[in-house]
């Protein structure tokens, strides 16, 4: 337990050196921000959510749910990085005999995936690895997180593993101030996951955050909008990520 508690430490320090490099490199520009955007920013300096429910989404047929279920395979709930990099990682899977089932949905937010999980849950069963690949659209309310992460490890119980991909933001497409918030609200979610993953010794964080932060030419190699992953850099080292955490748990 020490050993764990120690590493969770590291990483807490990580997301904070990245968080406040980011910052750094931006806010003594702040101040231009123009005035209607710092009056659109919402209560978190994000922004506030859109419409999500009629963007694009990529989610698997009833026989593909239950041949993954029977076969003991992995079910993914994702957004718009899901529906990007769900196809490419489902063909790795495959390569090692790992059926996937998806539910990706661009713009969404924790809570109507964690929705979607638990109507899997109840009409298909679940498998022993679920992986959750949403968060970047909670940067516009940060605190609803850690009770939905709760709310998943209760729909899962105790017997499968949870990996939740962190999330790593500052869209490029907006000001200074928003790139600050954006990276701050971050690393508050990433915050409330370690802090899960203290309760739950079946709750596994693959940690994107860090490996972006790891090197400095990684943000701009790797994410093509301060969010999504490049094609085929960040997707590849992303993928590689999951992949290497599913096969080892």
């Amino acid at each position: 337990m020490r050993k764990r508690l120690s590493s969770i430490r590291a990483s807490r320090r990580l997301l904070f050196t990245a968080g406040t490099a980011a910052a750094a490199s931006t806010v003594a520009s702040a101040a231009t921000a123009s005035a209607g955007e710092l009056a659109s920013t919402g209560a978190y300096g994000s922004g506030v959510l859109g419409a999500w429910e009629r963007q694009a989404r990529a989610i698997s047929s009833e026989s593909q749910i239950r041949k993954t279920r029977e076969n003991d395979g992995v079910y993914m709930f994702g957004d718009s990085i899901g529906v990007q990099d769900g196809p490419s990682l489902a063909k790795q899977l495959a390569q090692h005999g790992i059926y996937m089932a998806v539910h990706n949905w661009a713009g969404r937010p924790v809570t109507p995936a964690v929705d979607a999980l638990d109507t899997w849950a109840q009409d298909y069963g679940l498998p022993h690895r679920i992986l959750m690949s949403v968060g970047s659209n909670d940067i516009f309310t940060p605190p609803a997180v850690a009770a939905q992460v709760e709310r998943t490890m209760q729909i899962v119980g105790t017997e499968r593993t949870v990996f939740w991909v962190n999330i790593q933001a500052a869209r490029t497409a907006h000001g200074p101030a928003v790139q600050v918030s954006d990276q701050r609200n971050s690393a508050w979610i990433n915050l409330q996951l370690a802090e899960a993953q203290r309760r739950h010794d079946n709750l596994r964080i693959i940690h994107w955050a860090e490996h972006l932060a790891a090197k400095p030419n990684r943000l701009a190699k790797y994410l093509r909008d301060g969010l999504h992953p490049s094609i085929p850099l960040g997707q590849n080292a992303r993928n590689a990520l999951i992949l290497a955490a599913l096969k080892s748990g």
